[in-house]
Parts: structure tokens; sequence; C-alpha cells
């Protein structure tokens, strides 16, 4: 295993001082150490990879320095538009060190939603002709590799990735972990928005622990899973497949269970929904300020006010709440406006703490059998 400290020293003698990126579970340990060690100007958690893209391309601009981003590699999607359009050879040009976090690696379980990725991270790579190679697992190989990528950079003025496998960097614990004090843990406020919720209320949840708790908590109560769409990969997506499904199917309530971190992601998707307006769609935000599912890492979620943006982009009614009180009020709310007809389109930011329990399983059914389900409740 590689020590956080060793690489990230490593990097700073060649010259690269200057980190963006989202956090990723296999580059967790490494994303923490930036965390409490880089300078807060010298290290941006992007909105999305392409913003980190951007991001790298404009520090580069200012400083003419190498600068680094780190990503999962389901954030290679978002990542090619900036890296093809703005960083290769081709347009500016820019010097460049990628870090991608290989989930679903060939030969190596996980879960569903990595399993394609896994497939052709390297061949996505291959496609936009960004050289690149898998990080060895020991630092004795370390400065070879980094002499080889920096090489490469320098002479081309252009963009060079390492593929990072599972295991590959020892543990580091986040020490400047912020505590979110909040009242309601997330699972605790998603189980009162399902049970106040009406038989005929489909969910369509973000991806993470909100879908596995969601699914952990329908067995709790012995419920079935066919009223949920559990979106476990695709993340930040989850408000438009809702606002698809709601705009189909305008008797029936939709709530979409979102997070901070995958709002934020794609915060564009808002103005499409408030815009569009249905009526019987509640969009759910949990908000604890970090991205839960990969380590903690912090979130700009609890320094901006996602509600008033929501209230900006035409949701009609806009809550926050922060206790359980207020949350099982607001459900009574919402449950008579549909009871009365008189439901518009809602956003409900919900605070709660950070972390998940332990025990915490993942859904026992395949995609496709979730998908098929969903469609006959649906239908029905």
């Amino acid at each position: 295993m590689i020590k956080p400290s060793t690489f990230y020293n490593l990097l700073i003698e060649n010259g690269t001082d200057f980190f963006a990126g989202v956090p990723d579970s296999l580059l967790k340990n490494f994303c923490a150490y930036v965390t409490d060690n880089a300078p807060e100007e010298k290290h941006i958690i992007s909105a999305n990879e392409g913003s980190a893209t951007a991001l790298a391309a404009g520090y580069h601009f200012a400083t003419g320095k190498i600068p680094l981003i780190y990503m999962q590699n389901s954030g290679e999607g978002n990542m090619i538009n900036p890296l093809l359009s703005l960083v290769d050879p081709d347009v500016y040009s820019v010097p460049l060190l990628i870090l991608i976090g290989w989930r679903g690696e060939p030969g190596v379980h996980d879960e569903p939603q990595h399993v394609k990725q896994g497939k052709v991270t390297c061949d996505l790579l291959d496609a936009m002709k960004v050289p690149y190679a898998v990080l060895a697992e020991t630092e004795a190989l370390l400065p070879a590799q980094l002499e080889r990528a920096y090489s490469y950079i320098k002479e081309n003025s252009a963009p060079y990735a390492f593929v990072i496998k599972k295991g590959t960097f020892d543990d580091y614990v986040l020490q400047n972990n912020i505590k979110v004090e909040a009242e309601m843990k997330r699972e605790e406020a998603i189980e009162k928005i399902m049970l106040a919720a009406s038989d005929k209320t489909a969910f369509i949840s973000t991806t993470g622990m909100a879908s596995r708790e969601l699914y952990e908590l329908r067995e709790k109560h012995g419920m079935g899973h066919e009223k949920d769409f559990l979106t476990v990969g695709s993340m930040g997506h989850a408000s438009q497949i809702a606002l698809a499904v709601a705009m189909q199917k305008p008797n029936r309530p939709i709530f979409c269970i979102d997070g901070d971190g995958a709002t934020i992601m794609q915060m564009g998707g808002m103005a499409t929904v408030g815009t569009r307006r249905p009526k019987n769609l509640v969009h759910f935000v949990m908000n604890n300020g970090a991205h839960d599912s990969v380590g903690g890492q912090p979130t700009v979620g609890l320094k901006i006010d996602i509600p008033a943006i929501a209230k900006a982009c035409g949701y009609e009614k806009v809550y926050s709440v922060e206790t359980a009180d207020e949350l099982e009020n607001i459900m009574k709310t919402i449950a008579n406006s549909f009871k009365e007809g008189k439901n518009v389109l809602t956003f409900v930011e919900v605070k709660v703490s950070k972390g998940a329990r332990n025990d915490l399983g993942r859904p026992k059914s395949t995609p496709q059998e979730n998908k098929r389900a969903l469609m006959q409740f649906l239908k029905d």
C-alpha cells in the first residue's frame, strides 16, 4: 500500500500543488489527506468532475503549474467535454494529472452500477488519447512512475492519468472532519417520509446511502420494493428521472429523495423541474453537507441556501426542516394537499447528521428487477 502522505509529498516535489475533484471511495484516504494538508485556496471539492477539469485549467492559466484532478471512474463522463474541448492538445493544450478510482475493475467484485464503467475505464482514456498507467501499489515504484508521467505532461503540455485499484492507498482518517449538528439521522428522516406517503406514491431515490436505507426500511416494515426506483448510479440525476415520471403519471404522487452532493452536482436540473412545475412531485434533499458514501468529505450544502435556489427555480412550496416534529408536520401538510387536490410542486430540505449505521446492507434485487417492478407499479 501507499501512504497518502508519501504520494502527496511526491506530487508537491514535482510541482503539483493544486487539487480539485469529487471524492471517491477508492481515493478517500488520499482525498482526506489533501483536505487536511493542502491550503484552502489550493484544494476545491468541485460540484462535478467537469468543473474540476475547468478549475485545473484555470489554475494552470494563472500559474503555469501542473494541477491534479481526482474522481471515481463514474466521473469520466462528466470530465469528457472539458477534457476534449478545453484541455486537449488540439485545443488549449493544458498539462494536467488525473487520478481515477477504478470501481468495477474486471475480476474484482463490485456493485452492479460499477460493472460497465469498470470495463470501459481504460477504453475511454484510449479513445480520448489520454495516456495512462495503473498506479503502483508499492511506494518503491512510485518515483519512476511519476517521472514518466511528468515527463510526458511537460513535453506534450497534455493530460496524463493514473488509474487507481482498490486498496492502493493506506488508511488515513480525515482530521478536518466538521461535525454536523442535526437532530435526525438520514435514515430516520427517510423512514418518516416513507411511512407518511400514500400507497400510490412512487419514490425515486438518489445514489449512495439514501437508496440503501430506503431499501432496508422497506424490509424493516415488511413492505415490497416495487414503489421505489433506486438510482444506484447516475449521481445527480434522480430529480430528472422523477420529473419525467411525474409528468407522465400526473395523478400519482412522486417523491424524489435526493442528497445535497447529488443536487449540487447537477443543480441545473432544478431549473428544469421548476419551469415544468409538475404539481405531483415532491423533491426532498437530505442535507448533511457531506459526500457521505465516500468518506464524509464536505460539500458546500450547508454553506448555501438550497431552498432559496429551489424557490428561484420555480418550486411553488419550499420548506426547510431540522427536527422530527417539523418533518412530521410538513408530511401531514403534503398529505392533506394531495387529498384535497391542492398539491403543487414542492421542495423540502431536511437537515440531517452525517454517517450511517455500520450494518447498512445493499439491495438484493438487480437493477433490472428493480426497474421492472417499478414499471409494473406505475402501470397498475
